[in-house]
């Protein structure tokens, strides 16, 4: 059978919705048995999994986000930092902001935080006032802008693929992700101005009252960066004190979720995305061995050393082949497949794994929201019941304003690596 037409049949087989797992499984077996090497090798790859330690934190992180976003936690957030910034012009656009970031750190899928919180942030925009095409774009724009923050489950995956320290990359990611905050919280505020939206006045009884409703909830971000920063928990520690913190919260205290009858449909779902992730890693492991035996990323190399000889093309070129693969593919399966193709390249251009991260990550938070098949553009679509066309115009800005961030962060390292150099872990 010709190479052509097994590469017809998976294409195929991609169009027609087969899971990932079975199209990346089936590629590597094809691979090995061509080039004449057991199959079995692609299971053999599958004993790797049980020596990553990270591994662990996934599922734990995975349930405390889903936890979180099943209770009701997005409410007492939203009033809370309602009545911290609603006083100043753009007030309620900074929540949506900082809200829809805490639960994408979270849960590590955009699709949840526009799901599960567009119909409770979108109505409260259009309430107070601010035009609906605004409110569409932020929410879309919104839905992915928090994986840059612990404990961002495709941080964790590309450190596990790149073999990068877990508690290196968070800490790198604190910087850019509060500057691609604020660029988009500017952009807000002058909106607010713009629209002449009404000022929630601020008033010390309800900052206390909302605090004191969502004071198990609001210091468990401050816990995992402080336990991480200062080097009391690894990421993998930190993701089982998240998940038996949140439980108890959940469970216990607050009580919005049953212990047997929510908890047991919170662990299936969750898992669901864990299983996935885990299902594409496995098989991913088989067919990135396969590309590293046949010397596939040393190939590359050579071609990009003809063309490219600067680091700074390189990384032009990069940020636009990775935001294409952003809007084509999830990003667990971008970060299975396309970091072991780009890592020893960067390398080669001296450019540091950590770095090489946010810049992938940052990337592919913007492949979402890229038209014409950006993820994030189809559940907004679905979401708020409105048309693609419709959704594609209320993120032009946003996108506009991510990429001028992108390329900062691209440009200038230090953004970055200055945190991991002062904290002594590199």
């Amino acid at each position: 059978m010709s190479a052509w037409l097994i590469v017809l049949i998976i294409v195929l087989l991609a169009l027609s919705g087969v899971p990932l797992f079975i199209i990346f499984g089936a590629l590597a077996m094809y691979l090995f048995f061509y080039a004449g090497i057991d199959i079995s090798a692609v299971i053999i790859e599958l004993y790797r999994l049980t020596d990553m330690t990270p591994l662990v934190a996934i599922p734990l992180f995975t349930f405390a986000g889903y936890m979180l976003a099943e209770s009701n936690a997005p409410k007492r957030l939203v009033n809370f930092a309602q009545a911290m910034f609603g006083w100043f012009p753009g007030g309620l656009a900074i929540v949506v902001l900082i809200v829809c970031a805490f639960f994408t750190a979270f849960t590590g899928a955009s699709g949840v935080t526009i799901v599960a919180l567009g119909g409770l942030l979108f109505p409260m925009l259009i309430k107070e006032s601010y035009p609906e095409k605004f409110s569409l774009g932020l929410i879309t724009a919104s839905g992915s802008i928090g994986l840059l923050f612990p404990p961002s489950l495709p941080i964790i995956v590309y450190g596990m693929v790149a073999e990068v320290n877990i508690d290196k990359l968070f800490i790198a990611g604190i910087i850019p992700g509060v500057i691609l905050v604020s660029a988009l919280g500017i952009f807000s505020i002058r909106k607010g101005i713009q629209a002449k939206v009404p000022h929630i006045p601020f008033v010390w009884s309800n900052v206390f009252s909302t605090l004191k409703e969502a004071a198990w909830e609001i210091p468990l971000p401050f816990i995992i960066v402080i336990g991480i920063y200062g080097g009391f928990v690894t990421a993998t520690e930190a993701s089982a004190v998240t998940a038996f913190y949140v439980f108890i919260v959940e469970v216990f205290i607050y009580r919005d979720l049953k212990i047997f009858s929510d908890l047991p449909r919170v662990m299936k779902e969750s898992m669901l995305l864990v299983g996935a992730i885990i299902s594409i890693l496995g098989v991913a492991l088989g067919l990135t061995n396969y590309l590293i035996d046949e010397q596939v990323p040393q190939q590359l190399f050579e071609i990009v050393q003809i063309h490219i000889s600067s680091p700074i093309t390189f990384l032009l070129i990069l940020n636009g082949f990775l935001i294409i693969v952003g809007m084509m593919m999830d990003i667990f399966s971008a970060t299975f497949i396309v970091v072991p193709l780009i890592l020893p390249i960067a390398r080669a251009f001296n450019i540091d794994p950590i770095h090489l991260g946010i810049i992938f990550m940052t990337n592919l938070e913007i492949g979402y929201l890229t038209p014409p098949v950006g993820l994030n553009l189809f559940l907004s679509s679905l979401r708020f019941k409105q048309p693609m066309l419709q959704i594609i115009k209320s993120i032009l800005v946003f996108l506009a304003l991510e990429v001028t961030v992108l390329l900062i962060i691209t440009y200038w390292p230090d953004l970055s690596l200055w945190l991991v150099r002062l904290s002594g872990t590199q």
